[in-house]
């Protein structure tokens, strides 16, 4: 059953303000004295501190907790390529996301350019207003070009979500479901419909897991990778196995299918085809490549998740990019790396094995109970230990593998810091709610 019409959909976005966001003053802007100090000519100030010193620009700005959420609408969703302005709606979502989960402001960017290098180059010009960059919605390969590009260029992290979200989510659920069933990574056999963003994302994150790239079996709209093709950009050469095969002929024996694609890419025969247990991800929106209830009745002792939150194991990127984003900007990281994506996904799968869920949890999903398991190797998105266990996990690996300027003493405090912050942040919006009623 929906959970919502296309009428609550258009309403929520209208009313009772246009939008899902706005900006509002974060000091008191009543008196003469509030009007000097805050414009001229008391700005002079600490303009002249940063320009003494340009890090003095994280301490008298919002500069350090501001992210850039840059779409041309290449590639939205699962519409496609609707055009910059059509994009506004999820990238304004994604604000509202980075400041609920974790207190991370957010300009969303709708650039309606389509040049890869006039993207790199109008993103790049950017850096002096943000402390990061997330990349959304934009279509391989030119995603992974502009990615590279300003991840060299730029000083701040530069995250494409697209790409790293589900990379990062599904790899926690990777490791846990190895735990489960006894295997190592470094063995498991892997087919993926889908070589988009995502897909090589995901690919490349499962390599760095442990995954062996010879065992990745990666199809595209012509089919498998495979050497004997000419039409392959760089980014999918690296997975061309040396034959061609087919679907049905590639899950036999595979450990883990990955969907990122459309509807009935696979169906119960070819899971039968796998090793025991498989683990599937089926992330196609709204209808995966298999549903729940066809892959639990072919193989009832599959481990299934999919981009749906009424089914278990929901591959959502809100447990990722917040956290990441947050760690990061706290330890003043200079990129997200691998290390950082490979904290945040350990960190998920290791909160996922706790025994004690709390009742809040319990509470946001009606109820329901959860423990480490075939339909829980996820932690829920909802859960708020993710705030700091991924976070803590990302600012730890950012001091760890170099990349931190401004590292973290006491991290125990941190936690608490957290916590109150994100508390305080939420209640801060909830009180501007009942103003537009």
């Amino acid at each position: 059953m929906a959970l919502y019409t296309d009428q609550e959909a258009l309403d929520y976005h209208e009313f009772p303000r246009k939008g899902k966001v706005e900006v509002i003053p974060a000091v008191s802007c009543k008196t003469q004295k509030d009007l000097s100090v805050a414009y001229s000519p008391g700005v002079a100030v600490p303009c002249m501190k940063i320009y003494e010193d340009e890090k003095n620009a994280d301490i008298y700005t919002g500069r350090a907790n501001l992210v850039a959420v840059v779409s041309n609408g290449t590639a939205v969703l699962g519409l496609g390529n609707i055009g910059a302005k059509a994009s506004k709606p999820v990238m304004e979502g994604k604000g509202l996301l980075f400041k609920m989960f974790a207190d991370v402001d957010v300009f969303d960017i709708e650039l309606d350019e389509k040049d890869p290098k006039k993207i790199c180059q109008i993103v790049k010009a950017l850096e002096p207003t943000f402390g990061g960059i997330n990349l959304e919605d934009i279509k391989a390969p030119e995603c992974f070009y502009i990615e590279d590009r300003l991840k060299k260029e730029m000083n701040i992290p530069v995250f494409h979500d697209d790409q790293h979200g589900t990379a990062v989510i599904s790899g926690a659920g990777l490791i846990n479901a190895c735990h489960l069933t006894g295997r190592k990574i470094s063995s498991c056999k892997i087919v993926i419909s889908g070589a988009g963003a995502a897909a090589i994302a995901c690919a490349n994150f499962y390599v760095s897991l442990g995954v062996k790239r010879r065992n990745i079996f990666m199809f595209d709209s012509k089919g498998l990778i495979h050497q004997g093709r000419t039409d392959l950009n760089k980014y999918k050469k690296r997975y061309a196995q040396k034959e061609n095969l087919t679907m049905a002929q590639a899950m036999q024996g595979a450990d883990v299918f990955l969907g990122l694609s459309k509807k009935g890419v696979i169906n119960g025969e070819m899971l039968k085809s796998m090793n025991k247990q498989p683990l599937i991800f089926a992330c196609a929106n709204p209808d995966p490549e298999i549903s729940y209830e066809e892959a639990k009745q072919a193989v009832p002792d599959c481990i299934i998740g999919t981009g749906r939150s009424d089914y278990p194991n929901q591959i959502n990127n809100v447990s990722g990019f917040p956290f990441l984003f947050r760690g990061a900007l706290d330890a003043g990281a200079t990129e997200i790396n691998e290390a950082m994506k490979t904290a945040a996904a350990n960190a998920l799968a290791m909160l996922a094995r706790e025994k004690d869920i709390p009742q809040e949890v319990k509470d946001a999903y009606n109820g329901q109970e959860f423990s480490f398991g075939a339909d829980y190797i996820i932690p829920k998105p909802l859960d708020p230990r993710i705030l700091e266990w991924e976070t803590v996990a990302v600012a730890k690996a950012a001091m760890e593998s170099g990349v931190a300027t401004r590292p973290i003493a006491d991290f125990e405090a941190y936690k608490k810091e957290l916590k109150e912050r994100v508390h305080k942040s939420r209640q801060r919006a909830e009180a501007v709610y009942p103003l537009y009623k």
